[in-house]
């Protein structure tokens, strides 16, 4: 009778302890919740500290993708007639190509040598083969890997241009790097 009444008691109280249990914490949690809040509002007046939006993170695949579509906008260059030397104005575009290679080798780049139309055909290939090697000189000397670079000599067959003019045959005078 008494194991009985001893477990009448505890069925009562067990209920009781973890009403007060439980009540007792979200106290504790209100407490702390309302200790947070006081000091994030110090912290706020104290230290006026302006906050922006995040910008979003830009994955490796997206920052590649964004680079060769710049380097797309700065492809060609340009030549003197009758010559494959590249001109000085022309490094700082190559050097970002070569940056872009050597950093990505995994990538493969085309280089075109064209012509104008004057000459013969056989030499505008030649000269056209000689533009294209000078790049590709260029981009091996800025750390390029060889098997990265291919080259082709168009002439003057594939003219950006076809009126007979000075500033025609300059911008039919050209290399173009292709990816």
């Amino acid at each position: 009778m008494q194991l009985n009444k001893v477990f009448k008691g505890m069925v009562i109280a067990l209920p009781v302890v973890t009403l007060m249990a439980c009540s007792s914490s979200s106290q504790v949690e209100d407490q702390a919740s309302t200790n947070q809040t006081q000091a994030s509002q110090e912290a706020d007046q104290g230290s006026n500290v302006q906050t922006q939006p995040m910008e979003k993170m830009k994955s490796p695949e997206e920052i590649k993708r964004e680079k060769l579509e710049a380097l797309k906008n700065e492809q060609v260059v340009h030549f003197e007639f009758d010559r494959s030397t590249i001109q000085p104005d022309y490094y700082s575009i190559l050097n970002k190509h070569a940056e872009f290679l050597v950093n990505n080798p995994e990538e493969t780049v085309t280089i075109e040598g064209h012509c104008d139309q004057r000459g013969t055909p056989e030499y505008n290939i030649a000269l056209g083969e000689r533009r294209a090697k000078s790049i590709s000189t260029y981009l091996q000397n800025a750390g390029v890997s060889a098997s990265q670079i291919s080259i082709v000599s168009y002439g003057e067959e594939k003219p950006v241009n076809t009126a007979q003019t000075q500033a025609a045959f300059a911008e039919n005078r050209r290399g173009v790097l292709v990816y």
